[in-house]
């Protein structure tokens, strides 16, 4: 059905006068209305893994937020006061939040976050409503944030800037609540990196893997802005690098920053963007430069401690609104956050002194929005520890810029690559334990203009690689975490203009046809000591709209996924395609009859 769009547009753009529409792919606000609106909200969903807790019901739940995000444009975040639930105390060997957000209207996509005494615990972007109103439901395992979690009188903030007016009618109702399991669970499919964690006074070594700690940390230090505006920084250029002091205290045993971070504004096609001297040998007047490379990078007092090529997002207003509904694009409501482990740095870290965390986006352009959580395990039977860094090899980035133009056609090539090895050993009292940390990634990323630069193709795969080891004295592997994602993303945009008066001659207001296309996909694959998981995560979306401006008039759209997912103890597959809207088609199985 849709494949035949490409060919369609190249014949097209040879009988038809062209316009120039460099700066695509772009966002855009649905404003079509349907003729027969349906009576019901329709429900929108991001195909994900279900929880190993989604199947027994929670001890007790708690509601901590309740609220309606309107004109909230310039305005300080939502905050209330949060403690633990007086009818089920902890501890919980896992807890959930749940959020629910239901909106009517025409309204942009918007960004939010969820922090929990600074310390952010959770990112998502917005569907865009339709008149008849739409509603979504997404749950995510917050256990790792058990620390908080357990203190008494502290603050729950969420950001959510969002803009209503006569024409942006669409509010965000959100409910928010946290969800306590006092069951044990054993969860199918999910298992735990190699980290040294102390139990009080009895050690054990334990097998994780990073971002899903089966012992949560002692201790979550927020590396991030003051909250007046969300606890999030926002970087507006490259040299806009935020920083943080802190000091770590002398009994840490390992470290682990994650990072959350999301791209907006003129970044937030920025795998799409071309090099500065296309703009300005065309003349153009878009803010959509310094290329299409990005790096999310962290230093320590000047020093290099770990970087991120981030995944990326297509947010429900981005290339074609009419992709993402009821589908939305992977990562939409639950944004990823990325593990740098830090723990061979120790041996610098632990000198009682303040040491500078600062993090920054290479090439960005405004904005995008970052912050991170240390997450500091302690040895309790001492208060300090020995350590020292013994290996830090840092190559500097390898990148290769290539570019060919004439006029608004040509086409513009990165390669680039990073390889790191990080070494560090603690002395606890479970034994002296060295944490080797190694990380590499390649990337690819290709742009084409044709026809006058309306027919824009993009092309980007991303290969990345950690791998985290802890060895005892006597040299043997105690522990091993590898993660190896790969990021393959397509993005074909064809404008051809639409007639510029009407049949007594008179001049209407400028409107074209965009025909896109869209494939990307998540894949990884993770070893952790004897467990492994795979994630295949494809999308693959097609159609036409007809714009004015940023409006959506009408159009055809059709999303294809597939998600599957297998480990050592079974496997969950998922398969939906949606035509103009409409759920289509959807199975699901938990055979591991076919792992693609």
């Amino acid at each position: 059905m849709g494949y035949y769009y490409s060919a369609y547009v190249l014949f097209f753009l040879f009988l038809v006068r062209t316009v120039p529409t460099s700066t695509a792919p772009d966002h855009f606000l649905k404003t079509l209305k349907s003729p027969k609106p349906t009576p019901e909200a329709q429900e929108f969903f991001e195909l994900t893994n279900p929880l190993p807790s989604d199947h027994l019901t929670p001890s007790c739940s708690l509601t901590i937020i309740h609220h309606s995000f309107a004109n909230t444009i310039n305005s300080p975040p939502f905050s209330t006061p949060y403690s633990p639930p007086s009818d089920c105390p902890p501890p919980w060997p896992r807890v959930v939040l749940e959020l629910r957000v239901s909106s009517s209207g025409d309204q942009y996509d918007r960004i939010a976050a969820i922090w929990l005494d600074g310390a952010e615990i959770f990112r998502t972007s917005t569907a865009e409503p339709t008149e008849s109103g739409i509603f979504w439901r997404v749950r995510k395992d917050i256990t790792r944030y058990s620390s908080l979690l357990y203190e008494h009188k502290i603050n729950v903030t969420m950001m959510l800037e969002n803009v209503v007016n006569n024409i942006y009618t669409g509010v965000y109702d959100v409910h928010v609540s946290f969800l306590f399991y006092k069951e044990n669970i054993s969860p199918n499919g999910v298992r735990f990196p190699s980290i040294i964690s102390p139990n009080k006074n009895n050690y054990e070594l334990v097998t994780s893997d990073l971002g899903f700690f089966k012992t949560p940390s002692d201790l979550i230090i927020p590396i991030c802005d003051d909250g007046k505006r969300g606890y999030w920084f926002k970087v507006e250029s490259e040299s806009d690098v935020h920083v943080k002091r802190v000091r770590f205290p002398k009994n840490t045993l390992q470290v682990v920053l994650e990072l959350y971070a999301s791209f907006h504004g003129n970044d937030e096609f920025w795998y799409s963007n071309p090099p500065n001297s296309y703009i300005r040998l065309n003349n153009l007047t878009t803010g959509r430069g310094n290329g299409a490379y990005r790096e999310v990078f962290v230093t320590i007092d000047g020093k290099f401690v770990g970087s991120e090529l981030v995944f990326p997002v297509v947010f429900t207003g981005g290339i074609n609104p009419l992709f993402w509904e009821p589908i939305v694009a992977i990562g939409d409501f639950n944004l990823p956050s990325y593990d740098l482990d830090l723990t061979p740095f120790l041996g610098w870290l632990l000198d009682g002194k303040f040491h500078d965390i600062r993090i920054g986006v290479d090439d960005a352009i405004s904005f995008w929005l970052v912050n991170a959580n240390l997450h500091i395990w302690l040895d309790h039977g001492t208060s300090k520890v020995k350590a020292k860094s013994v290996v830090y090899n840092n190559p500097a980035l390898t990148i290769e810029r290539q570019e060919a133009f004439r006029l608004l056609d040509g086409s513009f090539r990165i390669k680039a690559k990073r390889k790191s090895e990080f070494a560090g050993w603690v002395k606890s009292k479970a034994g002296n334990f060295t944490t080797i940390v190694s990380q590499e990634f390649r990337v690819i990323n290709l742009i084409r203009f044709y026809f006058n630069g309306t027919y824009k193709v993009v092309k980007q795969m991303v290969k990345a690689k950690r791998d985290s080891r802890i060895r005892a004295d006597s040299g043997n592997l105690v522990g091993r975490a590898v993660t190896r994602r790969r990021y393959p993303l397509t993005v074909i945009t064809s404008t051809v203009p639409l007639p510029q008066k009407d049949s007594l001659g008179s001049k209407k207001e400028d409107m074209y046809m965009l025909i896109t296309n869209v494939s990307h996909a998540l894949n990884e694959r993770r070893i952790n000591g004897d467990y492994w998981s795979i994630l295949y995560n494809r999308q693959n979306s097609e159609g036409w709209m007809k714009v004015r401006g940023h409006s959506v008039l009408s159009g055809e759209a059709s999303t294809w996924q597939r998600y599957n997912y297998r480990d050592d103890f079974g496997c969950y597959s998922r398969t939906v395609l949606a035509y103009n809207g409409k759920l289509i088609g959807d199975n699901t199985t938990f055979s591991c009859a076919s792992s693609t």
